[in-house]
């Protein structure tokens, strides 16, 4: 008798950070949402509009930001390595700490899941700090940002893209 074939993975509503600030930072942006929605077992469910941040150190143009929403069946673990990927086909190099970049992509929720390990930690552990991550995830997600997180966050300037 032959084996079944395993269960698919329940698809998980998971929620990636985008940044970059070097190039043409929303042409980058808006390419890794098509990226994103190729990946196996992932689609893009929606977008945030674009946003305009100062970057963390006084070096470097501003930020080109967006939060998207995902429905995947890859693990996070997968996921994160799968948007590991997608920073390298743009060219990110790591120099420093906050260095400009030319994409940044965070895995900043998966479904429910708190995962503390050496390699990822969800939800993403300066979520609750930036206000280039709160406020497009508000737009798509109200429910997942108290008011109080984006008060705590008003000071941080963001403004639409363009």
């Amino acid at each position: 008798m032959p084996e079944a074939a395993p269960a698919p993975r329940p698809e998980v509503d998971a929620y990636v950070g985008l940044g970059a600030n070097l190039g043409d930072a929303a042409a980058q942006v808006r390419q890794a949402l098509v990226w994103l929605d190729e990946l196996p077992g992932t689609r893009v469910r929606a977008a945030s509009r674009l946003w305009r941040s100062a970057p963390l150190q006084a070096d470097g143009p501003d930020y080109c930001n967006a939060v998207a929403r995902l429905a995947t069946t890859l693990t996070a673990p997968a996921l994160l390595a799968a948007l590991q990927a997608l920073e390298a086909r743009a060219g990110r190099e790591r120099p420093y700490r906050n260095a400009p970049r030319t994409l940044d992509l965070d895995l900043l929720l998966y479904g429910e899941a708190r995962i503390d390990s050496p390699t990822l930690t969800v939800p993403h552990p300066r979520l609750g700090q930036r206000a280039f991550v709160l406020v497009p995830l508000a737009e798509l997600a109200p429910e997942r940002v108290p008011p109080a997180a984006l008060r705590a966050v008003a000071s941080q300037r963001i403004q639409p893209w363009g």
